[in-house]
C-alpha cells in the first residue's frame, strides 16, 4: 500500500516551508513520493515554491480551485485515484489552510482508496510567532486541524525552543479545542519543537511515524464561510524608511480587511529588509537573502484597497498582486 502523509496547518503556519524539507528526507531514502496541493483557491502559490522538488524527480499534482466543496471532494478523490494507480512509496498531501480534516478521512476510506492507501502521519504546523488572539474562523481552523495530528510542529524557532514558548502554543491550540467542544487536549509530549535547519534522520524517523489521531469535534463553519485568505504582494521595491509607516497605515485602514499578519522581504541598500508585522507590532530585520514579496492574511482582504497603498511607494514595474 501506499503510505499518505497530511501536513496541515492555518494560513502562513509554514506548510510549505517545512513540506520541501520533508520531502527531501523521503527521496533522500529512495523513497518515490507525489506531492498532492489540495486547496481551494483558484491560484495556488505553493505550488511555485514546490518546482525544484519536481526537477529531482517528485511528482507535483494539484487539484483546480475556484468550485464549491462537493465538486472540489470530487477532485481530491479523482487525484488520489491517479496517484494510488502510479504505486508511490509515499504521498504527501498539503491542503489549503481552510481545509476540512473529514474530507481527507471520508475519501480515504471510499473503495478503492481504502484498499490501495494506509494513512502515514498527520503533522500539523502550529507558528511559534502567531497571535494570541485569532478571529472565530481562524481559531476554529487552529482546533479542528490540530484535532487529529500525530504531532503538533511549531514553526519558526531558531535554536532551542523555551518551554515557555511551547507552553504559550499548548495553551493556545488546546483552548481551541476547548471551543470547538473536541475532548482532546495536547501536552508536551505531543510537540514537535526543533529549529528545522538541525533536523536530523531521528527527527525524521519521528514525524515519519507519528500516526494520527481520531477525534471529533463541532463543526462550527464549513469550507465556503471561512473569510480568511492570504494574498501576496510581488515584485515590491519600497524605500526602507517608508516601509514601518506603510505597513501601520495598511493595518489601521478597516477597508483593507481585518489584517493580522503582513510578512516577507523587500530588497534594502545591502542585503534583504525582512518583514514580521502584526497589529501589536512590527519586526524589521537585515537578512542576507530574500525574495521581493509581503504576504497579507486576514479575513475580508480587499486586495484591491492595499494595492492602491503600495502602487505609490512601489519602483519596480513588475508588481503584481494574486
Amino acid at each position: 500500500m501506499t503510505r499518505i502523509d497530511l501536513i496541515t496547518g492555518i494560513l502562513g503556519s509554514g506548510k510549505t516551508t517545512f513540506l520541501l524539507k520533508y520531502a527531501r528526507h523521503c527521496m533522500s531514502r529512495g523513497e518515490s513520493i507525489a506531492i498532492l496541493e489540495n486547496d481551494f483557491g483558484a491560484v495556488n502559490i505553493d505550488m511555485l515554491m514546490l518546482q525544484e522538488l519536481k526537477e529531482e524527480g517528485c511528482r507535483l499534482e494539484m487539484i483546480a480551485g475556484g468550485c464549491d466543496a462537493d465538486c472540489h471532494r470530487r477532485r481530491f478523490k479523482t487525484q488520489l485515484i491517479s496517484l494510488g494507480m502510479q504505486h508511490f512509496d509515499r504521498v504527501i498531501v498539503e491542503p489549503s489552510g481552510i481545509f476540512d480534516m473529514d474530507e481527507f478521512f471520508d475519501i480515504l476510506h471510499d473503495p478503492p482508496l481504502d484498499n490501495w492507501f494506509e494513512i502515514g502521519s498527520i503533522l500539523t504546523i502550529a507558528d511559534g510567532e502567531m497571535e494570541q488572539q485569532l478571529s472565530p474562523q481562524m481559531e476554529y481552523l487552529l482546533g479542528s486541524q490540530a484535532a487529529c495530528c500525530g504531532k503538533l510542529v511549531i514553526s519558526k524557532l531558531r535554536g532551542e525552543a523555551e518551554d515557555s514558548l511551547v507552553q504559550s502554543v499548548l495553551d493556545h491550540v488546546n483552548s481551541a479545542l476547548e471551543d470547538i467542544r473536541c475532548d482532546r487536549r495536547l501536552a508536551f509530549r505531543d510537540v514537535f519543537a526543533k529549529d528545522w535547519e538541525s533536523l536530523t534522520d531521528d527527527d525524521y524517523r519521528l514525524l515519519g511515524g507519528a500516526g494520527y489521531r481520531g477525534s471529533s469535534y463541532v463543526k462550527k463553519f464549513s469550507p465556503e464561510d471561512i473569510e480568511s485568505s492570504v494574498h501576496y504582494f510581488m515584485h515590491i521595491a519600497i524605500p526602507q524608511d517608508k516601509v514601518e509607516h506603510l505597513i501601520a497605515e495598511i493595518f489601521a485602514d478597516e477597508s483593507c480587511g481585518r489584517i493580522f499578519r503582513i510578512k516577507g522581504a523587500l530588497p534594502a541598500e545591502v542585503g534583504w529588509l525582512k518583514i514580521n508585522a502584526t497589529r501589536e507590532k512590527t519586526e524589521l530585520s537585515r537578512v542576507a537573502e530574500g525574495q521581493p514579496v509581503l504576504i497579507v492574511i486576514g479575513d475580508n482582504i480587499s486586495r484591491q484597497r492595499i494595492d492602491e497603498y503600495l502602487k505609490p511607494l512601489n519602483t519596480d514595474t513588475e508588481y503584481v498582486s494574486i
